[in-house]
């Protein structure tokens, strides 16, 4: 039950879409430009970098947000399973972003809100973060790319801590829960890429830029609702 709870106050949380509110104050639907999708690179595209970060730092704080209040209501309770706790709260929080149910369930692609759920899992799992998505960016200029790469592998670093004993408290049944239920993440952020994945493949995906030059007109219908 505790665990349903997390993921329902996760969800909660991430019902608040920040690109969707930041465009409706600038009199736009971001749904209706760009790709059509509600989040970060949409929203950087369409409405400048400024805009762009600003709703990054709402969808990274929503999620950050629902897994500081699991630690603060749960935390002295189920201290030895608090760690899977908090990942039923991020998850929630990107259920929430993803598929908000007053939007017709239709949302971002969750990795803002991922950004948030690792910045307040653990440390060590920051600096991964960090690297995978900014080298390949920076280098590529492929923000799916950088997303893409920094699921595969926090996946692989989660299973070797855990199975090192990083989770010393943790059974291994509840480390097996903890892996399959960041693996569902990842599922689902590879399916909500799937147009992108097909774009990198074809070298024909979309380069996006920290600059006005990002915001060059290029042909995007390929790209709407992907």
């Amino acid at each position: 039950m505790v665990r349903v709870i997390c993921l329902l106050i996760g969800y909660l949380f991430g019902l608040f879409q920040s690109a969707y509110f930041y465009g409706k104050a600038h009199g736009i639907d971001i749904r209706q430009h760009g790709s059509g999708n509600a989040g970060t690179t949409n929203t950087l595209r369409v409405l400048g970098t400024k805009a762009g970060l600003i709703v990054f730092a709402g969808d990274c704080l929503k999620c950050m947000a629902a897994v500081w209040l699991v630690r603060l209501i749960f935390g002295n309770s189920y201290h030895e399973i608090i760690y899977l706790l908090c990942l039923y709260a991020g998850a929630g929080a990107i259920l929430g972003h993803n598929y908000p149910f007053y939007m017709g369930f239709k949302g971002g692609k969750g990795i803002a809100a991922t950004a948030g759920m690792v910045l307040s899992f653990h440390p060590y799992f920051i600096i991964t973060g960090l690297i995978m998505f900014f080298v390949p960016f920076f280098v590529t200029h492929y923000v799916s790319l950088g997303s893409l790469l920094v699921y595969a592998a926090l996946m692989i670093q989660l299973i070797i801590f855990g199975q090192n004993g990083f989770f010393a408290e943790m059974t291994q049944g509840q480390l097996i829960e903890m892996y399959i239920l960041f693996g569902c993440l990842m599922v689902m952020a590879y399916w909500k890429h799937r147009e992108n994945i097909k774009r990198l493949i074809r070298g024909t995906e979309r380069k996006t830029y920290l600059s006005k030059k990002n915001r060059v007109e290029e042909p995007e219908k390929e790209e709407r609702n992907s």
